[in-house]
C-alpha cells in the first residue's frame, strides 16, 4: 500500500498574532488550529497576513513571511534598504525594526537561551539584560551603520553580483549594500559583471587601507581581468583543492587592535564590525585582569587577538599557548605574534591538540569557538585546569549557553556576561562570558 502524497503548504497565508521573538531572525505565531509559525518581517505584538515559505501537512513547524501588517509595532519602521522584505535579500533580519528595539529583541533572546538551555537569570549570569550598540552606531531609526568590512556576494546567470536570498541559492541582484563598510562599496562590485564567477567576497580592512577581492570561479571559468574603482588585491579559491591563491596584490591585509597590527591572510577570519576587535578584547581583558608571569590558553585563537593581547599583559615571566585548526591562521599568528618568546601556536583541533600538549594546570583561558560553540568533551577538560578565570566569547547565544551549562558541572560558575551588537540590522550578537570556580 502506498502512502498519500504530503502536502506541502508553501504559499498558504494565515491571518495571526505574532508572539515572542526566537533565535534566527524571526518570531513565533500560531494559527488558529495550534499550528507553529516561524514569521519573518513581523515584530512582537503585531498582527499580520503570514505567507508560508516552507512547511508541509506532517511538518513540526513553519516557516514564513509577513507580507500584510495588519496592527503595526510602535517599534516598526519602514526598511531603508530597497532590498529587504519578504522573498527578497537574507542579509539582514531587522531592518523593519528601529535599532534601539533591534538591541531588545537580541536581549531577549539571550535570556531565553540562557533560561532555557543553562538554566540562568540574568541575574544569575551577572548581566543586566542590555545589548550594546559598538562606538558609533547609535543612529536614529531610518539610518544604517555601514559595519560590514567583509562581503560575500554571489552572481547569477548573467553575471550580476547581489546576495542570496533568505535560506535560498536564488540571487537578489543589487546596486548597493546599506551595511557594507564604504571600503567595501567603493570598489563598485555590483557594477560590472562577473561572468564565470560563483562568488566574490570583498574585504576592506579597517586596520589600513587594505582592499582585497577573493573570486570563486564556476567549474572550468577563467579569472576575468579585474578592474575596479580602487586598488585592490585579488585572490582565487581554486575549484580541485578550495585553496586560497594569489593572483596579484598582497595575499593579506592588515588590521589592527590593541595597538598592534596582525596579518590576516587569504582572507582569513576577522571580526567583521570595523569595532569589533577592539571592543571584545577589552572586555576579555576587564574580565581576565591578567597579572604578571600568569599562564594562558587562547583557544581557536585564529591569527592570535587575544593571545598577543594576554602576552602583553602577562610579561616576559608568563606564557600563552594558542590553537587554530587553520593552517594559514597558524602561520599568520607566529608572524604576529613573532616578537613574543613565550608565546607558542599550535595548528589543530582543539579538543585532539590541547590533550596532546600534557597541560594539567593554567591560569587563565581565553575559547572563541566556531557557531557550534566548544562542546561537552572540551569544556570538561578546560574545567579541570583549574583556571582562575576563563573568557567566553560566543557568536551564537544558544551554543553559549549550552557551554555554560557544561562548565557549571565542572564546577565553574558566570561572574559577568556582556552582550554587543556588532553586527546591527541582523539577528546575530556577541556575547563575552567571564567564568571563575565555584567558591
Amino acid at each position: 500500500m502506498q502512502n498519500a502524497p504530503v502536502s506541502s503548504l508553501v504559499g498558504e497565508e494565515y491571518e495571526v498574532e505574532v508572539g515572542p521573538v526566537a533565535h534566527g531572525g524571526h518570531c513565533i505565531a500560531r494559527t488558529e488550529e495550534g499550528r507553529v509559525l516561524f514569521v519573518r518581517h513581523a515584530l512582537p505584538g503585531e498582527r499580520v497576513v503570514a505567507r508560508v515559505t516552507e512547511g508541509e501537512e506532517t511538518s513540526r513547524f513553519l516557516r514564513a513571511d509577513a507580507v500584510s501588517v495588519l496592527e503595526a509595532s510602535k517599534d516598526r519602521v519602514e526598511a531603508p534598504c530597497p532590498f529587504a522584505g519578504p522573498g527578497r535579500c537574507g542579509g539582514c533580519d531587522w531592518q523593519h525594526a528601529k535599532p534601539g528595539a533591534q538591541r531588545r529583541l537580541k536581549g531577549e533572546v539571550i535570556a531565553e537561551q540562557l533560561q532555557r538551555l543553562a538554566g540562568l537569570t540574568p541575574e544569575e549570569a551577572g548581566w543586566d539584560g542590555t545589548v550594546m550598540p559598538a562606538e558609533g552606531d547609535k543612529l536614529p531609526a531610518g539610518e544604517v551603520p555601514q559595519w560590514r568590512t567583509r562581503v560575500q556576494y554571489a552572481v547569477d546567470a548573467d553575471g550580476h553580483a547581489g546576495l542570496r536570498k533568505h535560506r535560498s541559492h536564488e540571487v537578489e541582484v543589487i546596486d548597493h549594500c546599506m551595511i557594507a563598510a564604504e571600503g567595501v562599496s567603493e570598489l563598485g562590485i555590483e557594477k560590472r559583471t562577473w561572468e564565470g564567477m560563483a562568488s566574490i567576497e570583498a574585504i576592506a580592512a579597517s586596520g589600513s587601507g587594505d582592499r582585497q577581492v577573493i573570486l570563486t570561479p564556476k567549474p572550468g571559468a577563467r579569472l576575468p581581468l579585474v578592474e575596479l574603482d580602487k586598488p585592490v588585491s585579488v585572490l582565487r579559491v581554486d575549484e580541485k583543492d578550495g585553496g586560497v591563491h594569489r593572483v596579484h596584490g598582497r595575499p593579506f591585509v592588515r588590521e589592527r587592535a590593541d595597538d598592534r597590527t596582525y596579518r590576516v591572510g587569504n582572507g582569513g577570519f576577522w571580526q567583521v564590525h570595523p569595532k569589533a576587535a577592539q571592543t571584545l578584547v577589552l572586555a576579555v581583558m576587564q574580565g581576565l585582569m591578567p597579572r604578571k608571569g600568569d599562564t594562558a590558553l587562547d583557544l581557536y585563537c585564529g591569527v592570535g587577538l587575544f593571545a598577543g593581547a594576554i602576552a602583553d599583559r602577562v610579561g616576559d615571566q608568563g606564557a600563552v599557548l594558542g590553537i587554530e585548526s587553520g593552517k594559514r591562521a597558524v602561520e599568520d599568528a607566529r608572524h604576529n605574534l613573532q616578537d613574543y618568546d613565550r608565546v607558542r601556536i599550535e595548528q589543530g583541533k582543539v579538543e585532539s591538540v590541547l590533550p596532546r600538549t600534557r597541560i594539567t594546570e593554567v591560569d587563565l583561558i581565553v575559547l572563541d569557538p566556531p557557531r557550534a560553540g566548544a562542546g561537552k568533551q572540551t569544556v570538561k577538560h578546560l574545567a579541570s585546569l583549574g583556571a582562575r578565570r576563563i573568557a567566553y566569547v560566543a557568536c551564537d547565544p544558544a551554543a553559549l549557553a549550552r557551554d555554560l551549562a557544561y562548565f557549571k558541572v565542572g564546577g565553574y560558575r558566570v561572574r559577568t556576561l556582556r552582550a554587543f551588537d556588532l553586527f546591527p540590522m541582523t539577528h546575530h550578537v556577541e556575547c563575552v562570558a567571564i567564568l571563575e570556580p565555584v567558591k
